[in-house]
């Protein structure tokens, strides 16, 4: 096994992408790293976190927190850092026409660099780089996911070069990016990952690929990691009900709809061939295996115990 326990994480997502009437799947969802109150809420999540047995979590400083701040809580807490994520769309989607060399295109890619600035301060060297997924129509994450919808060859060619551009605003920090897959982005099929990573240099840009995401848009994740696996630097690992997943895939819906449909599950719970996926990592692995449970099945503490147990079933301390 090539992993080690030491470079396994918790995102703590379970905690914070949650319903607004947990009873009612389709009330309103709630980010709560997006909401300023919850910073004063995050401590505890935090000491649950280490608490179920977790010694990592991934890095997410809120948009409230100066870095000193956030970094008293991680002690506090008595954490690691595992790397964080960033993403970065086209201007366009997002209502803006900016030119390419002005000064409102470098302000474009802030938060590239404060994402650098955050793993350069905490001492980690790779981060995950993704297309956003974007919550107005037009755009697969409200119309239709999982299959490509709406390809359009010139805009994925627009977005490959935004990647590239952030990868090198990341590079120039020391910071390398390794590309991150996401249902509902513009970078979600196999052959859309294959066209970004064939465009851009693999000392640029690594393959930092979500399993679940991966499955979800019915790639078999083992297969991918084993086809990149000179590529791989980080990897988000979750477990799905595939069922859920091929019925996004025939069946049009956006986002929100499957995943209120129980598609997430705790590792182990799912139909994911995890023992395959923990098999195609390259003995040589360099990086870190950060567990994601995008909508926990169960009250958040226990799904990180059921995660723990899992975890420790297969990657023993």
């Amino acid at each position: 096994m090539p992993l080690r326990p030491d470079r396994v994480a918790l995102n703590a997502i379970q905690w914070t992408n949650v319903k607004a009437d947990p009873a009612d799947p389709d009330s309103d969802d709630v980010w709560l790293y997006g909401e300023p109150s919850f910073v004063a809420d995050y401590p505890r999540v935090l000491a649950e976190i280490a608490r179920a047995g977790f010694d990592a979590v991934m890095m997410e400083v809120l948009a409230t927190q100066t870095l000193q701040s956030f970094a008293r809580m991680i002690d506090d807490a008595g954490l690691r850092l595992a790397p964080g994520y960033v993403q970065i769309g086209l201007p366009e989607d997002e209502g803006h026409d900016i030119v390419p060399g002005t000064a409102a295109w470098a302000h474009w890619f802030d938060l590239v660099r404060r994402r650098a600035e955050e793993s350069n301060y905490f001492g980690l060297s790779t981060v995950f780089l993704s297309a956003p997924m974007l919550w107005s129509p037009p755009s697969r994450t409200v119309s239709q996911v999982a299959v490509g919808a709406d390809f359009d060859p010139a805009r994925l060619a627009r977005i490959t070069d935004i990647i590239g551009e952030a990868a090198t605003v990341l590079k120039a920090e020391g910071v390398r990016a390794g590309l991150h897959n996401h249902i509902g982005s513009w970078i979600e099929t196999e052959a859309e990952i294959d066209y970004v990573l064939d465009q851009i240099e693999p000392s640029l840009l690594g393959a930092s690929f979500d399993v679940g995401h991966l499955e979800w848009a019915g790639i078999e994740a083992a297969p991918m990691l084993r086809r990149y696996s000179s590529r791989l630097l980080d990897l988000h690992v979750k477990d799905l009900d595939l069922q859920v997943a091929a019925r996004s895939r025939r069946e049009p819906g956006p986002y929100r709809y499957w995943a209120d449909r129980r598609l997430f599950l705790e590792p182990g719970l799912g139909d994911v061939d995890l023992d395959a996926v923990l098999d195609a990592i390259p003995a040589d692995f360099p990086g870190w295996m950060i567990i994601e449970v995008d909508r926990a099945s169960m009250d958040p503490f226990e799904s990180a115990l059921v995660t723990r147990r899992w975890l420790d079933a297969h990657i023993p301390h």
